[in-house]
């Protein structure tokens, strides 16, 4: 019978001891190379930082039942703002592109509707009372006497939705008091009497006796 020496013993022992440390080895490289592989696909699996929502901060003004600023979720519209504010009924929507899209810190001013108008005048024509100069000035208390105005264009001025250079042909009227009304209006909504353009610092009860005869709010 085949008798195992020590030496044997010893040899086999070492053998084995390779086999299972190469063995060992090989299985560690192939584990490796697995993980290497599965990297990509698992940080494919993981959201992007940059995709996180987030939030716009929006003011919104102008023919609004509630104006002030909202926050809406990032890709708002135009028209998710308005509906947040309530639009009032004499709102101009048409002149607002509601697919547009929001930016954060935008400020949205919602305008009012001006029936037939253009550029911001009211012309005398077609002002209640038109007609000879002294029943214009009898039935109208807003037409400039003689049928001027201060454009020479025979037109009042709409404080509503003049721009810079309008606002500035009105007496006692410069480029700083002008962007002040147009502040004022982008801030608390279009002026429903002429009489609330004594609201916008500045102007007093002597220069809106310089302004009334020139100015209309519709």
């Amino acid at each position: 019978m085949f008798e195992v020496t020590r030496r044997h013993q010893l040899i086999i022992l070492i053998v084995a001891a390779i086999l299972v440390f190469g063995g060992g080895y090989r299985y560690a490289l192939w584990q490796q190379r697995v993980d290497a592989k599965n990297k990509p696909a698992l940080e494919q699996l993981k959201p992007p930082e940059n995709l996180e929502k987030k939030e716009l901060v929006v003011h919104v003004a102008g023919a609004v039942e509630k104006p002030g600023v909202y926050r809406l979720p990032s890709g708002a519209r135009v028209q998710d703002a308005v509906q947040m504010a309530v639009a009032r009924p004499e709102a101009d929507l048409d002149m607002l592109n509601l697919a547009a899209p929001l930016a954060d810190g935008q400020k949205l001013v919602v305008p009012v509707k001006q029936p037939g108008l253009t550029g911001g005048a009211v012309p005398l024509q077609n002002m209640p009372g038109s007609g000879p100069v002294n029943a214009t000035l009898r039935d109208n208390p807003f037409a400039q006497p003689h049928g001027k105005s201060p454009t020479g264009s025979g037109s009042l001025v709409n404080i509503n939705t003049a721009d810079q250079k309008e606002l500035e042909t009105l007496p006692g009227i410069g480029p700083s008091l002008a962007q002040r009304i147009i502040q004022y209006r982008e801030t608390n909504g279009p002026f429903k009497v002429p009489e609330d353009i004594k609201n916008v610092s500045g102007i007093g009860d002597k220069r809106f006796e310089q302004l009334k005869d020139y100015i209309t709010v519709y």
